[in-house]
């Protein structure tokens, strides 16, 4: 069970990970979560720096997807203006969001990689749906009420993790 809440990789931020470095991968396609991975999650629209990352994305033909399990105004609003695809209420870590956007991508599993800022929503369900998987650090230390609640569960398991040896990375 705890090989499905290790992330393939972690980055500090979506800033990090490069179009180059996807290809050299395969990957044609990203499955991004929204709140606390692109932008804060009290913020509605997206900031300079992610509309120019999703235009980066776009010149080297990599599509990108939303997923959240915010609520479809959130999602809409954040997407729209980017002219990027989007899955609302997506009830991660259940499968189908995941598979959903695969689907409309028109992409394989192994030309997709999930990125997300939690363990317990975006890894588990990317790694349960078979996906590689990018963990990134939350944008800001703030969050909704069940983020919290995720993000104690998720510090136990890190934190036991790195006494394991799993991981090597700190937060």
């Amino acid at each position: 069970m705890l090989r499905y809440l290790l992330p393939n990789e972690h980055v500090k931020s979506i800033f990090d990970i490069h179009p180059e470095a996807l290809k050299e991968k395969r990957i044609k396609g990203i499955i991004t979560d929204l709140d606390n991975t692109l932008v804060a999650w009290d913020v509605a629209d997206a900031t300079p720096e992610v509309i120019e990352w999703f235009r980066w994305m776009k010149e080297h033909d990599i599509k990108v997807t939303i997923i959240s399990n915010n609520k479809w105004e959130r999602v809409k609003i954040f997407s729209e203006p980017l002219d990027t695809p989007f899955v609302f209420s997506a009830r991660k870590p259940l499968r189908q969001a995941f598979k959903q956007a695969a689907k409309e991508m028109n992409l394989n599993k192994d030309e997709i990689v999930v990125i997300g800022d939690q363990v317990l929503t975006d890894v588990l369900g990317g790694n349960f749906a078979g996906f590689y998987t990018i963990l990134v650090v939350p944008i800001v230390q703030t969050d909704g009420r069940v983020t919290r609640f995720n993000r104690k569960i998720e510090r136990r398991i890190l934190s036991y993790m790195r006494k394991k040896g799993k991981i090597t990375w700190e937060e």
